[in-house]
Order: C-alpha cells, then structure tokens, then sequence
C-alpha cells in the first residue's frame, strides 16, 4: 500500500506552454490597447471636414494664361 495521498480528481498544475500562451494573449492585448491610443492620436481626422476649404480658381478664359 502506498504512503503517498492520491491525486486523483485533482487539478494539474498549468503548465509552461499554457503560461507562455496566456502571457502571449495579454502582451498581444497590450499592444492593441497601445496602437488604438496612436491611432487616436495621430490619424487625421476623416470624417470632420468642415475647416477643409478647397482653394479654386476661376479661369474664364484661356488665353489670359498664354
């Protein structure tokens, strides 16, 4: 008969490569929480166009340009 206690229906400790894929997830997160604040920050601004003002000229005839 054995001295050691049982292990059965216990949980297993995670091991490495578990550890190694959850660290991976949260550094991955991180980095999309970090690109999403430059984006923010840095993309120009598509959708708000109002101080956007074209500079035209009128030419009526061309042989004012000749």
């Amino acid at each position: 008969m054995s001295t050691l206690p049982s292990t059965e229906g216990g949980k297993q400790p995670p091991s490495v490569y578990t550890v190694m894929l959850v660290l991976s997830m949260v550094f991955l997160l991180i980095a999309v929480i970090a690109m999403w604040i430059e984006l923010r920050r840095w993309a120009p601004d598509y959708f708000r166009t109002s101080g956007a003002n074209p500079m035209v000229q009128v030419v009526t005839d061309i042989d004012q340009y000749a």
